[in-house]
C-alpha cells in the first residue's frame, strides 16, 4: 500500500471554517510549552485567525493528507507581519512592500500536532520563497512563535529582536522578528 502522500495547494476563501479548525489544533497542541493557557486562549481569540488577505492574494497554502487538512501556510507582499482578520496588533491595513526594497512576508504557519515535525512546515516555506522570489523579492521576514523559531532557524532565518504583542487584558505575547535572503 502507497503511503498518503502530502498534497499542497492554493487555499481559498471555503477552506476558511477548515483553517480555523486548524489554527486552534496547532495553538493548543504545539505551543503549550511555550505559553501559558491564558497566553494561548488570548493570541487564539486575538492574533491567530484567518487572514482574508492572504486568501484573495493567492498567497496561502494549504497541505492535506488523506482528505484532511493538516498544515497551512503563507507569505505576503503586504506589510502586515502577523495577525489574521481579527488581529488587535500586528496589522497594517493591506500596505503594499517594495519588493526591490523590501522582505516579503512569511505569515500564518500552522501544522496539526498529529503531523508535525514530518517536514510540511519546510515544504509550505519552499513554496512561499519560491513564490515570492518569482514576485521579485529578495527577503524573507516573520513574527516567529517561540514554538516556531526552531524551524525557522534551521530554515537559515536570523533572530532580529523579540517583540511582547499586547494582548487584551495586558497579556504580553512574545514572538520573535526574524529574516534571512531568498535564495
Amino acid at each position: 500500500m502507497l503511503p498518503d502522500l502530502p498534497r499542497f495547494r492554493v487555499a481559498t476563501e471555503a477552506d476558511r471554517a477548515e483553517i480555523e479548525a486548524l489554527i486552534s489544533r496547532a495553538v493548543f497542541g504545539l505551543m503549550r510549552a511555550d505559553y501559558s493557557p491564558e497566553q494561548l486562549d488570548a493570541a487564539r481569540r486575538h492574533v491567530f485567525g484567518v487572514d482574508g488577505e492572504l486568501l484573495a492574494d493567492g498567497t496561502y497554502f494549504v497541505c492535506e493528507r488523506g482528505g484532511t487538512m493538516v498544515a497551512a501556510g503563507g507569505w505576503s507582499r503586504r506589510r502586515s507581519l502577523f495577525g489574521g482578520d481579527q488581529a488587535v496588533s500586528g496589522r497594517s491595513e493591506g500596505a503594499l512592500l517594495d519588493p526591490a526594497r523590501e522582505p516579503a512576508r512569511i505569515r500564518a504557519f500552522f501544522v496539526d500536532p498529529a503531523h508535525a515535525r514530518q517536514g510540511l512546515g519546510r515544504a509550505l516555506l519552499a513554496l512561499c520563497e519560491r513564490a515570492a522570489a518569482e514576485a521579485g523579492f529578495q527577503g524573507l521576514e516573520l513574527a516567529a512563535t517561540l514554538s516556531g523559531v526552531p524551524l525557522y532557524a534551521a530554515a537559515g532565518f536570523e533572530p532580529v529582536e523579540q517583540i511582547d504583542v499586547p494582548l487584551p487584558p495586558g497579556i504580553p505575547f512574545p514572538v520573535v522578528r526574524m529574516t534571512r535572503g531568498i535564495g
